[in-house]
């Protein structure tokens, strides 16, 4: 199975193909600070291979100092690319252009959630930015 994403100018095209081994939805401080929200949403494929169509070129890849912490992103529009790593592929789920067949797993790293990430489900609902 293939999973196809891209970054949002599309100058970054890639195809997953695997299974998603978990699907994780990461509170840790990392993962809130370059996301710019609540958590990360990650597809992790312990046995899948990443085919890079378009752009390779253009990805930066960061560590963070000291940490297991890494992040991939476009060059030109910052978005959130598939890390590859030696034991497994982690791709943000909002990276990808089509549906899965997976729920998240879990939240986890829940001790570092932001104090404001609670009670989401409860809080009002727009179709479009409300004006």
């Amino acid at each position: 199975m293939g999973y196809n994403g891209s970054c949002l100018c599309g100058e970054v095209k890639f195809i997953v193909i695997g299974g998603i081994s978990s699907f994780y939805l990461c509170h840790c401080e990392y993962c809130r600070k370059d996301s710019g929200s609540a958590h990360a949403s990650n597809l992790f494929f312990n046995h899948g291979i990443i085919e890079w169509k378009k752009g390779k070129n253009k990805i930066i890849n960061y560590n963070f100092n000291g940490t297991k912490h890494n992040k991939s992103f476009c060059s030109i529009c910052g978005s959130a690319l598939p890390i590859e790593n030696k034991d497994y592929i982690v791709v943000p789920a909002g990276s990808l252009d089509c549906d899965i067949d997976k729920l998240p797993d879990g939240h986890i790293f829940m001790e570092s959630k932001g104090n404001w990430d609670n009670k989401l489900e409860t809080i009002k609902k727009f179709d479009k930015l409300p004006v």
